[in-house]
């Protein structure tokens, strides 16, 4: 930079263009349309499909089935008649072609390469002219022309610019394997985030077979969808209605049980969440939860203690969501709290109940968004009872043959014949036992 009269002058000479600009209505569109990848639940994050030229970052833990899931991606892209790449630092190509035996992964397209080195897999990239290309991952390719170890900011910035380079000038749809942090976050620089078209997060519990897809950032499409996936023993499989992985499986509900609906993006699901209070063996009382937010947790406890008179905040407290579901948005509260209330109690909810309301610290229901496309949801899955907060149904349809009831407030919904008599009941009054 230089300094002219107090005004910084840049030393960038302006050259000539390779390609002129164009009107905007004379750019081929045509050649932004996104190809389906064979997989719905994916193409339903992406908007659609992947776009050629477009890179997608594909983030998760190790071992949630990041790998496994762009195998069964590259041969179901390849069995369309698509030349696909799939280059992997990590394992070998005889690794690779085990685990695509046992998930029926094997196409004639799909080529592999067991390479770390960038400058290698560009001049690949360039020898095969794939229409695909898989890159596993991110942080195991090195370039020879800078210094660092692999996975370092340096060479993953590089790696990435020098792909990000290859795939839009040439047109191959590109999906990279990222790894995570401990805290969840992209390793590397911030910067790989930023210079990638999509960013889609891949989670799951290893305990649990289920595995949710959803997208970060997305150029092409929306970032509020979501997709679901089943982790079996012969690979990862789309489910288009997971709805029936939430739920149990017996017909009357028990004690401390009850049904709400969590919308991950713009997909209702319907999950049952559990409740169980006992008396704390030692100590003070122990709060432990799975599936929902620990803090919206105790906030209800003390929403319960205060407005309706609850004797909890001295009981042991256990809630969980069935399946693995997570439901951490605010429209779950109300059937969290009606759940702890039923397990105090000792009543079983009404069969086929759902609840929807987020709950306030005044003990208010507030009303949340998509109220009817989750009682649209709920009564697919075989509800017909809701509770829903008031003035929530105004200029809105409900499902023919459902009960809906609006509740104001906390102590009104509990009022309201939610919980059913087939049981003994405790007193719901305060300072009760």
């Amino acid at each position: 930079m230089a300094e002219t009269g107090g005004v910084t002058q840049s030393r960038t000479r302006a050259v000539r263009p390779s390609s002129a600009a164009q009107p905007i209505a004379e750019v081929d569109a045509n050649t932004a349309q996104a190809l389906g990848t064979g997989v719905d639940e994916l193409d339903r994050v992406l908007g659609g499909g992947i776009v050629p030229g477009a890179v997608v970052l594909l983030s998760g833990e190790p071992g949630v089935g990041k790998s496994t899931l762009l195998l069964d991606v590259a041969a179901r892209f390849a069995r369309t008649g698509r030349k696909v790449l799939y280059v992997s630092g990590e394992e070998s190509a005889g690794q690779i072609r085990l685990r695509a035996q046992r998930i029926g992964a094997l196409a004639d397209l799909l080529y592999l390469s067991a390479e770390t080195d960038l400058g290698t897999v560009l001049g690949m990239i360039e020898a095969e002219q794939p229409e695909l290309l898989i890159v596993d991952s991110v942080q195991t390719l090195a370039s020879a022309d800078v210094e660092g170890v692999p996975g370092g900011v340096t060479q993953v910035r590089e790696v990435a610019a020098g792909i990000i380079r290859a795939a839009k000038s040439k047109g191959v749809a590109t999906l990279l394997v990222g790894h995570v942090t401990k805290d969840g976050q992209v390793a590397g620089p911030r910067l790989l985030e930023h210079l990638v078209d999509v960013v889609c997060s891949f989670e799951g519990e290893k305990h649990s077979r289920l595995r949710t897809l959803r997208a970060v950032k997305n150029r092409f499409g929306p970032t509020d969808e979501f997709g679901c996936f089943d982790m079996t023993e012969n690979g990862i499989i789309g489910l288009a209605d997971p709805s029936g992985l939430f739920l149990s499986a017996t017909e009357d509900p028990s004690p401390g049980t009850f049904l709400g609906v969590t919308q991950e993006g713009r997909r209702p699901m319907v999950v049952e969440v559990q409740a169980l209070l006992t008396p704390p063996a030692s100590g003070p009382p122990r709060r432990a939860v799975s599936g929902v937010e620990n803090a919206r947790t105790a906030m209800i406890l003390a929403v319960l203690n205060k407005h309706v008179g609850l004797d909890i905040l001295g009981k042991d407290v256990f809630a969980a969501t069935l399946g693995g579901a997570k439901a951490v948005e605010p429209a779950f509260d109300l059937a969290l709290c009606l759940a702890l209330v039923s397990g105090l109690s000792g009543k079983p909810p009404r069969r086929r109940t759902v609840a929807i309301g987020e709950i306030s610290l005044s003990g208010e229901i507030r009303t949340v968004p998509g109220i009817e496309s989750r009682l649209s949801e709920a009564f697919r899955q075989g509800v017909t009872h809701a509770i829903v907060p008031r003035g929530a149904m105004e200029g809105t349809r409900k499902p023919r043959g459902m009960a809906v009831r609006e509740a104001q407030r906390l102590q009104d919904a509990i009022n309201s014949g939610v919980l059913s008599d087939t049981a003994p009941s405790v007193s719901l009054d305060s300072n009760h036992a």
